[in-house]
């Protein structure tokens, strides 16, 4: 698959075995050093085998590991990753290689384009949440103290290669929270999506490659046609924010506690029910939505979190206009409407049904 954009083009390698062809890309590419960034989980799973593969085509390389989890998106660990660059020596030749999570992707690609004014980097997400979502689409940063994702550029990537083998380790917990971007693209973007998941959910839960391989390719067509049409989200890309305001708010309440999955989950059950009051939205959607996360264990027991932390995380929204928030609700099922005024009471409520 390629991610058409207005100047360039990049792939995305999606499959069992995809890593394999790293090596050999990057050195068609005639890159001649590599940084592999990589959370210290992952590095114990995969690091040793991308290295190798990377040295044996001639390509100097290194592991840089940082700690695993949300918290590694800080400007302290941005700041380590930038003097093991330096230290590397990594020239505008050589390529950073995001290896793991959405956190990792985020946080690499984010050093990536800020050393030397920007060098190339590589996705090779280890999650099915990060090959659905962070991988494609260039946005990286950091949270700030009150925020999330506040501090960041849009720096799109060499390639990725989504490799599906690296999800069989994946532990279930982690694997099943995917589903809550992926049941957003089907409530946003693509009704036949809602079916097919509604279908295949045993499969998909059991991991089985070909249902898999089809409905991450989806995922990554729908997050792709966005992206080509809007890089930098002037407008056409705020539906991917769909389920994201009270998601990304309960995330910074709970101290990313509550994994970004799970988050938006519950985001997408408020956003629902703001779109029947709001959007005229049927109470259908709602329903079937409900369905879909259900099937797949979301949003699942969260931990407690203070409804007036959330109220108040999400003032700090990051596409609010004005102090004022720009809801995305859906209309129907496969349609969201985008720059939604929904009175305060409203939100107060419908948070409160929803944490309750």
């Amino acid at each position: 698959m390629t991610v058409q954009l207005a100047e360039r083009a990049y792939p995305v390698l999606i499959g069992s075995g995809a890593l394999l062809e790293l090596p050999r890309r990057l050195r068609e590419k005639a890159v001649s050093s590599a940084v592999v960034v990589s959370d210290s989980n992952v590095a114990g799973e995969w690091g040793e085998a991308v290295l190798a593969g990377l040295t044996g085509v001639g390509i100097r390389s290194q592991l840089h590991a940082v700690q695993p989890g949300e918290q590694a998106k800080s400007l302290s660990e941005l700041s380590r990753v930038l003097d093991f660059l330096e230290a590397f020596d990594l020239d505008r030749r050589g390529v950073v290689v995001a290896l793991g999570g959405g956190t990792v992707g985020d946080l690499a690609g984010f050093a990536a384009a800020i050393w030397l004014r920007g060098v190339r980097y590589v996705q090779v997400p280890t999650t099915l949440l990060a090959m659905v979502d962070a991988s494609v689409g260039g946005k990286t940063g950091v949270n700030s103290e009150r925020s999330k994702n506040s501090i960041g550029a849009v720096w799109q990537p060499l390639a990725v290669f989504s490799d599906l083998t690296t999800l069989r380790t994946l532990p279930e917990a982690e694997y099943l929270t995917a589903f809550g971007e992926i049941v957003k693209y089907a409530v946003s973007l693509d009704r036949h999506l809602a079916g097919t998941l509604r279908h295949q959910a045993p499969a998909l839960i059991e991991r089985d490659q070909t249902a898999l391989e089809s409905v991450v390719t989806r995922g990554i067509e729908l997050k792709a046609q966005v992206v080509a049409a809007d890089e930098r989200e002037a407008g056409p890309r705020e539906v991917l924010n769909y389920g994201h305001t009270v998601g990304h708010a309960l995330e910074i309440a709970s101290n990313f506690a509550v994994p970004h999955g799970r988050a938006v989950a519950l985001g997408l059950r408020a956003a629902a029910r703001l779109g029947v009051e709001c959007c005229g939205c049927p109470q259908s959607v709602v329903e079937v939505q409900d369905e879909l996360l259900a099937a797949f264990g979301l949003p699942g027991d969260l931990p407690p979190v203070r409804e007036n932390e959330v109220l108040a995380a999400l003032l700090r929204d990051k596409k609010a206009r004005e102090g004022r928030l720009r809801w995305v609700l859906p209309r129907e099922l496969g349609k969201v409407q985008v720059g939604v005024r929904v009175p305060a009471a409203t939100v107060e409520r419908v948070v409160h049904e929803v944490l309750s």
